[in-house]
């Protein structure tokens, strides 16, 4: 096995050698050396994956997984940490050991990767630190991945576990007051979704918060202004946002072109949508690097019938009707500069802002997406990744 992964792993490096040139570091963002760095070590993994994919040995998407798993920690001298299952989802528990004096707060966190990568383990020092640093029990949730378990999937597992959960934090000590969802990226969507849910119900504990840490809200526009100035930038590249939002819809990937290039949705339907979708509504001082007005290429009816569940709110928050948003409750919403998921959180809290709901928004001038993971990656730490990870204990400390 050693003899055939050497050769394959050269020509991977060759491979990530070749590619590196194509991808946009701006000087601007967090530790850029170091970030170059980590995206060494993704293409590496995703250029290995592609070579063993096509000698049988296993599926590119079975190696990406299993190369971001991380290593287990070993026991948190602060903190019990079981996993169980909610509804027959896989979740993590994480109850701090110090005495309390009364319910702790309780967060329900979906992990971010497309939908299609993440685990329990990948979380473990985010989670960790939360539960930590806010004095809180943490519940991470295991949700089926794409593209086996196409959405709604995920949806459906998250709002399972959270429905479960709320019917019992008695069992954990948890105030049914200060209940919060938190996610990050592909997370964020399923912390939104959920938490449009939840709203308008009366047989469970209303939501205290809702946490976004950079979230993917919309397939409708892949070229808004951060799209076009981000699409370069590492952790997320444009092509791929699309790649992975028609991966967890459809299980695969086909007609992303027609979808970057804004092909799938129907003229009267984006008219429709534009009052929460445009460049309109996103302010200047996001646009001062440059934004080039983009007509949408002709609609194509047969792709929209593929991508239409694109539409729904369930797969598209940022969609939802204002009888809904104004319901949501207290928001927090992180955004980094270089993301192109950067829009989406713009949108959405103006968004909630405009249905009077409370907004906390901590935009990180020099992140990149993803960066709240790399806080503490393999001794190789981004302080903008602690300082946004702070942003959010220090918001929940406020609840």
């Amino acid at each position: 096995l050693l003899l055939l992964l050497l050769p394959l792993a050269a020509l991977a490096a060759a491979a990530v050698l070749l590619g590196l040139p194509g991808y946009d570091i701006p000087p601007g963002v967090n530790q850029p050396a170091k970030l170059r760095l980590v995206l060494t070590v993704l293409l590496g993994t995703a250029a290995l994956g592609r070579i063993l994919e096509k000698t049988g040995l296993c599926s590119q998407i079975t190696f990406g997984r299993y190369v971001r798993q991380g290593r287990k920690l070993g026991l948190d001298p602060k903190l019990f940490i079981q996993d169980l299952q909610f509804n027959k989802v896989p979740v993590r528990v994480y109850q701090p050991k110090a005495t309390s004096d009364g319910p702790r707060r309780g967060i329900l966190f979906f992990h971010g990767g497309g939908w299609v990568f993440g685990s329990l383990d990948t979380y473990e020092k985010v989670c960790r630190y939360l539960s930590r640093e806010s004095d809180s029990v943490v519940v991470s949730v295991q949700y089926r991945l794409a593209p086996e378990h196409k959405y709604p999937a995920a949806y459906e597992d998250c709002l399972s576990a959270t429905q479960h959960f709320l019917q019992h934090l008695q069992h954990y000590a948890v105030d049914p007051a200060r209940v919060t969802v938190c996610g990050d990226s592909a997370g964020g969507n399923l912390a939104a979704a959920v938490s449009q849910t939840l709203a308008g119900r009366s047989d469970l504990p209303r939501l205290r918060a809702q946490i976004l840490i950079y979230p993917g809200l919309q397939a409708l526009d892949f070229n808004l202004p951060s799209y076009q100035q981000n699409r370069g930038v590492p952790l997320l590249f444009r092509e791929r946002a699309a790649f992975f939002a028609l991966l967890y819809l459809n299980g695969d990937a086909l007609h992303m072109q027609e979808v970057l290039e804004g092909s799938h949705i129907p003229p009267d339907m984006r008219l429709k949508y534009r009052k929460w979708v445009s460049p309109d509504n996103i302010p200047e001082e996001f646009k001062v690097r440059g934004v080039t007005p983009l007509r949408p290429t002709d609609f194509i009816a047969e792709v929209y019938e593929t991508v239409k569940r694109f539409c729904e709110p369930n797969l598209c928050p940022l969609l939802a009707e204002d009888s809904v948003v104004h319901q949501l409750p207290e928001s927090f919403i992180l955004t980094c500069e270089y993301d192109v998921l950067r829009d989406d959180g713009l949108l959405y809290k103006k968004r909630l802002e405009d249905n009077g709901v409370p907004v906390t928004w901590y935009h990180l001038e020099d992140g990149f997406h993803g960066i709240i993971s790399l806080y503490d990656y393999c001794g190789v730490s981004f302080p903008s990744g602690k300082r946004g990870l702070d942003s959010v204990v220090n918001f929940l400390k406020s609840l």
